[in-house]
């Protein structure tokens, strides 16, 4: 939550000349209703099975840079569909800038958790991230962007 993934998306599909898609927004334009809604009203399974049904559809493209929610890059299952088809980025942020990044958001959910279950949920997380092929840690939009063009460059 909160690393910038929506933001370096956008900016890397502009420097490739692809799509972007964003899992949520995606979910949100289908159901016609917010994410928080989506939580109050369907519940946290509900909107676990539509990230992956919506995942499933948006990794079958091609040319398209994709922002999944963190829940959703902690889903093994995700995580062994993104790899097989294409190259997973974390961007990776320290609990202290997560807090700075999102702390009074209160259109995130999981967020009302309190510190000491999102801690263990962030770490929890962290397992799965951790099969991403790539990991950035802690850099602004731009600097992301540039050394995941490096390294989609040094793979080709």
């Amino acid at each position: 939550m909160c690393s910038g993934k929506t933001t370096v998306g956008r900016i890397l599909a502009k420097h490739l000349g692809w799509g972007f898609l964003d899992v949520d927004e995606e979910i949100e334009r289908k159901e016609n209703i917010t994410i928080p809604e989506i939580f109050e009203k369907k519940g946290e399974p509900y909107f676990r099975k539509l990230e992956l049904i919506t995942l499933k559809e948006l990794s079958g493209r091609n040319d398209v840079v994709i922002s999944t929610g963190g829940g959703l890059g902690a889903n093994p299952e995700a995580m062994d569909l993104m790899r097989e088809r294409g190259l997973v980025v974390w961007l990776s942020v320290s609990y202290e800038d997560f807090l700075k990044r999102c702390g009074g958001d209160t259109g995130r959910p999981l967020l009302k958790l309190g510190e000491a279950k999102l801690k263990e949920l962030l770490r929890e997380r962290e397992k799965v991230y951790s099969k991403a092929h790539l990991r950035i840690e802690g850099k602004k939009p731009e600097e992301a962007v540039r050394m995941i063009m490096d390294h989609l460059y040094q793979s080709a």
